[in-house]
């Protein structure tokens, strides 16, 4: 099959497409390094953390390595659940439009292979996760139970956005693991508040494919919601901003990280305000630009650890 031929039908004239060799762009694609959205996605929530509980220790000596760690342990980790997702999810991709050119589907790789594959990720992540403390291991190694299980999720329940807020906003509470061996409340509800943001973004996400998903069975937020998505978008969005402001409340955070949390409200709400749940090209483009919340957020959250720090 031709590297034309064979690229995923959401992801054209990319990196991959344009520079990487043949040979590797079927794991490229895997992994989703051509779409690296959900890799920053994933990552976002663990620099968040870091950044709030530099903060509160007021000592940021350590912030750049736990960033720097936290960014290949993300995209490693992304890859390895997205490989995971693309095995399970192998049949069920074959009858969605924008899906059937994933690599598994379209016969660029084998389940084998692609087993292979995924081990050499999560074998990435692990050397990334012993860097840190006995409890910060235990905790990350917890996260599995739920990235193992969420591809399931679809099939039986029209919440699976919950079982992905779960697993893509469990970096919210490693920052505090990493950096106190411990979680607190002010972690808890930072995670809490994440979880929601998680749902909403990928409910915009969902609608892409809702029609193929009401015809074979597939459940998600986007079918459960229809023509409500935005009062639903509004609810959780909302939910996002108040646990995060509890939680910088919490953390006893100064006015940097508040207007962080103000540029990320604005930010949703504009999401909101743009969104035409029936223009897929739109939904892609909005819940790309969480990665631009998201960065909002932390900007303010480091500008806050640094100001203490100084202080």
């Amino acid at each position: 099959m031709s590297g034309a031929a064979a690229r995923v039908s959401d992801a054209t004239d990319n990196w991959v497409d344009r520079h990487a060799p043949l040979w590797s762009r079927p794991y490229l694609r895997l992994s989703r390094l051509d779409r690296p959205i959900g890799s920053w996605l994933l990552l976002l929530p663990c620099w968040w953390s870091a950044a709030l509980a530099a903060g509160i220790a007021q000592d940021v000596r350590r912030l750049p390595l736990i960033l720097a760690l936290f960014l290949v342990g993300a995209f490693a980790m992304r890859g390895a659940g997205c490989t995971w997702n693309d095995i399970t999810d192998r049949d069920l991709d074959a009858q969605v439009e924008r899906t059937r050119s994933r690599p598994i589907p379209a016969g660029q790789v084998s389940v084998a292979q692609a087993a292979g594959f995924l081990v050499l990720q999560a074998l990435i992540g692990l050397a990334v996760l012993l860097q840190f403390n006995r409890f910060a291991i235990l905790c990350g190694i917890a996260s599995l139970v739920i990235v193992a299980v969420y591809p399931f999720m679809k099939r039986i329940t029209y919440w699976p956005q919950i079982v992905l807020g779960l697993a893509f906003s469990w970096g919210a509470l490693m920052g505090f693991a990493v950096s106190f061996g411990r979680l607190d409340a002010t972690a808890l509800t930072l995670y809490a508040g994440s979880i929601a943001w998680v749902i909403g973004y990928d409910t915009i996400y969902a609608h892409q494919d809702a029609e193929d998903d009401a015809l074979i069975g597939i459940k998600s937020t986007a079918l459960l919601f229809g023509a409500n998505t935005h009062r639903a978008l509004m609810a959780f969005y909302g939910l996002a901003v108040l646990l995060i402001g509890g939680a910088l409340l919490l953390a006893g955070a100064g006015w940097p990280a508040w207007i962080g949390l103000a540029a990320f409200a604005a930010h949703l709400c504009w999401q909101i305000a743009r969104l035409e749940t029936g223009d897929p090209a739109l939904c892609l483009r909005l819940f790309k630009s969480n990665r631009d919340a998201g960065l909002l957020l932390f900007a303010g959250l480091l500008g806050d650890a640094l100001l203490r720090a100084a202080g």
